[in-house]
């Protein structure tokens, strides 16, 4: 009953969906919205208010995408756990708190595990999400660049939060509906890299560009703690166990979406409560990219840029090991070292809690090191992409030779995968540096095929580990190691920092006239500031 409750007021919500939109837009004209927006761009710059949505847009995204691999450990039963651990001569012992036992409040943990899927049909639903995540990568891209990202990212958002309230509904419908949900949550949710990539080309001046992109990406991070460390302690002590995190979820990417659409804009140009200063400011740094959206993408020049190839290959390698360690950390804390719900969650969390504040510093000195041309920002990019890809790899091989060790498994695995936070001011920035009129393009190829390793990780674990021993993740962490290392020799090879030739190629015959006018008008904007330097000091 209380499943058809909440599947009604979902479609409720989907046929007044612009009823609500209508709402907000009426009150947009009342004196006091005004106001309130006229104070806060006094003391907030808009670009500011953008990245910290988008980081929220991200950490929502990643919340609701990996919730499912810390909630499955409770859905499914383990009735052969004690017979696993008798053929593995290295199997860690099974302490009173593990999840096989009672808990503090005395009930078991397993009275909650409903379905009988065994490992490779749980590597199957997980990776459900990524076959339907590939798809809308590069459409996503095409349409954020010609209408822009703000509608293109919140709707993705939109439909993924659904989809997760109707998570629990669904899955005690079969596999099979689970995995076309997961499929379609997917489909949604791959525009959000592309759509964020085109909202910071418009927003991100040169020298915050790193700063801001590390500030958005963290999403990432903060999502996954959120999601390991939050829905742990949900299941194990909120009345209803697992369900209760896909409502949870869900119900937070809605008011996200709500407050979005509010407060964001596509472009400094089209926004109504920006102040002029801040306005001026963003068109004499980043240039008005918006002129360029009469552009024909250079698809020939991409697809043939050594630079955007040894991109490409990187990202694969890096996502192989983040989409590794997301859907699967849990299952290994749990299966292998047999910390109890709680424990896995908040364990599970600590390696993206080092990794935000490493990527968030890490944008901050990269930007720091490029304004005093310390070195160039080729040279930059590859430093922290070679940091950001073999500090995991040595850190998940010495945490599978720690043996049962917890503190040092958790140590490794926090410090190693920590580590990765360098890639945010580095590979995922880095289609920003190639190409700012087309960067939701580049990031719709880079981050789509980056999720490949995500279609590919959860089923192979899934095979890797038919028996859940430590032998048998011990081989996933050395392919997971080897991919990081050897993929990023192709960004040392082909990587650069720097604007591509292609970047500006001739508009289309029928926006002649209007290129020609807008960058009339963008000269005339140069000219109205002094220097740079003058209007970052009144825009402090």
């Amino acid at each position: 009953m209380h499943n058809c409750w909440l599947l009604l007021c979902a479609l409720v919500l989907i046929c007044d969906m612009r009823s609500i939109i209508k709402w907000f837009r009426r009150k947009k004209r009342r004196l006091i919205y005004r106001i309130f927006y006229y104070l806060q761009a006094i003391w907030i710059p808009q670009r500011y208010i953008l990245a910290v949505m988008g980081f929220l847009g991200v950490a929502n995204a990643y919340i609701m995408r990996a919730c499912l691999s810390i909630a499955i450990t409770q859905m499914v039963r383990h009735d052969d756990t004690e017979s696993n651990v008798m053929h593995d001569p290295e199997a860690c012992p099974v302490s009173p708190g593990s999840q096989i036992h009672k808990n503090k409040t005395g009930s078991s943990e397993q009275t909650t595990a409903e379905f009988d899927w065994d490992e490779e049909t749980q590597g199957i639903i997980l990776s459900a999400f990524y076959f339907g995540y590939i798809i809308t990568h590069i459409p996503g891209g095409l349409l954020a660049q010609k209408f822009g990202g703000k509608h293109t990212l919140g709707l993705g958002i939109f439909s993924t939060a659904l989809f997760t309230i109707l998570t629990p509904w669904v899955a005690h419908q079969g596999v099979y509906p689970l995995v076309a949900l997961r499929f379609f949550m997917g489909f949604g949710e791959g525009t959000t890299f592309p759509a964020l990539s085109t909202l910071l080309a418009q927003w991100a001046p040169p020298f915050e560009r790193s700063k801001m992109a590390a500030l958005v990406f963290a999403g990432v991070q903060i999502g996954t703690v959120i999601a390991s460390a939050l829905s742990g302690i949900i299941m194990q002590y909120v009345p209803g166990g697992w369900p209760n995190v896909f409502y949870f979820y869900g119900a937070a990417g809605l008011v996200w979406f709500l407050i979005w659409c509010i407060l964001c804009y596509n472009d400094p140009s089209s926004h109504p409560f920006i102040s002029e200063e801040e306005k001026v400011y963003l068109q004499t740094t980043i240039g008005q990219l918006e002129q360029n959206k009469g552009l024909s993408t250079p698809w020939k020049s991409i697809l043939t840029s050594g630079p955007v190839w040894g991109l490409i290959i990187a990202e694969i390698g890096h996502d192989w090991g983040l989409y590794t360690m997301v859907t699967d950390l849990p299952k290994y804390m749990s299966d292998v070292m047999h910390f109890n719900i709680a424990e896995n969650g908040l364990l599970s969390s600590l390696p993206y809690l080092v990794m935000w504040f490493i990527s968030l510093s890490s944008g901050v000195i990269a930007d720091w090191v490029l304004k005093h041309d310390f070195c160039s920002i080729t040279t930059l990019r590859k430093i922290l992409a070679t940091v950001g890809g073999v500090g995991p790899a040595v850190g998940v091989i010495l945490a599978s030779y720690a043996g049962c060790n917890r503190s040092l498994v958790a140590t490794l695995f926090a410090v190693g995968m920590g580590l990765m936070g360098f890639f945010y001011a580095s590979l995922r920035v880095n289609s920003l540096d190639l190409s700012p009129n087309f960067s939701g393009t580049i990031m719709a190829l880079v981050n789509g095929l980056g999720s490949l390793s995500g279609m590919a990780t959860p089923y192979l674990i899934g095979v890797l580990t038919p028996n859940r021993t430590l032998k048998e993740w011990r081989v996933v962490f050395w392919i997971m190691s080897l991919f990081l290392i050897i993929t990023n020799f192709a960004f040392l090879l082909f990587g650069s920092g720097e604007k591509q030739p292609w970047d500006e190629p001739k508009p289309k015959p029928d926006s002649d006239l209007e290129f020609a006018v807008n960058s009339d008008l963008n000269r005339i904007n140069f000219d109205t500031v002094s220097s740079k330097d003058s209007i970052k000091d009144r825009t402090k």
